[in-house]
């Protein structure tokens, strides 16, 4: 299975039919968010992850390809490289950020009554105990990667690298972001479990190979590893996320009371 067609397959045709469904609602009497997502667009929101995701993610996976934590079959890649990685990748990146930003969007249009805000207050216990736990797991995983321990390679790549947003996204709403959890866990899960079932197959159709040297060893099924769960787990973590804070009204009312975003809410303000 080549790569484009792996492509096409298995975020190429999903992306169609939820746009579909999106075009459908679209038509719908009542096609708009619910009034505490009904802030930026959602296109716009999507677009700009796509951005970020891109820029964050693309020395990471040359880091990866170079060092041989994974490579790619290129007999089965159109053999175009920007670094290291065949464009392939860099499509993957785009394809899997908007297909679950999508996902989420199509979630939130799902469930609108549960969305209705209540007064909302910072819960800054919320936001203290959740950095402190992702700071220690963040902080744990990088000691583990400067001491070059080569099982935990791949492992700890992702979390030191994946984290780091996380860490920034509680910073401003861990409350926010609990408050929608059960957007938060539908936009994740299926996601996530979707896409480690097309990896596997990627797998093993010999797409792409992930090194026994540099991972754990922890199988989950015939031919996943562990770290490949993780991070499909973490990718869509890091868009769910962002989504549901990019469009939430809370966020837009807290990032009012933040100098270094007064002048962006004015903007949004006097474009409204």
């Amino acid at each position: 299975m080549t790569y484009f067609r792996f492509l096409q397959l298995f975020l190429g045709i999903p992306l169609i039919v939820v746009g579909a469904i999106h075009f459908f609602m679209l038509r719908q009497s009542n096609p708009q968010l619910p009034e505490s997502f009904r802030t930026w667009k959602g296109w716009a929101v999507t677009l700009g992850l796509i951005c970020v995701a891109v820029i964050w993610t693309t020395p990471w996976d040359n880091y990866l390809v170079a060092t041989q934590v994974w490579w790619y079959d290129p007999d089965l890649v159109t053999g175009y490289l920007i670094g290291y990685v065949p464009v392939e990748e860099y499509t993957f990146f785009i394809l899997q950020t908007a297909l679950t930003s999508a996902f989420t969007l199509l979630l939130i249009k799902k469930f609108p009554a549960y969305l209705i805000p209540n007064d909302f207050k910072p819960n800054w216990n919320i936001i203290r105990n959740s950095l402190i736990l992702v700071g220690l797991v963040w902080l744990v995983s990088t000691i583990l990667l400067i001491s070059g321990y080569l099982p935990a390679t791949y492992m700890t790549l992702i979390l030191s690298w994946a984290l780091i947003p996380v860490m920034i996204q509680f910073w401003f709403g861990a409350d926010i972001l609990w408050h929608y959890r059960r957007i938060l866990f539908w936009g994740i899960v299926p996601m996530t479990l979707y896409l480690a079932v097309a990896d596997s197959l990627a797998i093993a159709a010999g797409t792409w190979t992930i090194s026994e040297e540099k991972t754990l060893g922890i199988m989950l099924g015939p031919v996943l590893p562990l770290e490949e769960f993780t991070f499909f787990l973490m990718t869509n973590v890091l868009v769910v996320f962002g989504v549901t804070l990019l469009l939430a009204r809370q966020s837009h009312e807290r990032s009012a009371d933040m100098p270094v975003l007064k002048e962006w809410v004015a903007i949004e303000q006097v474009s409204g």
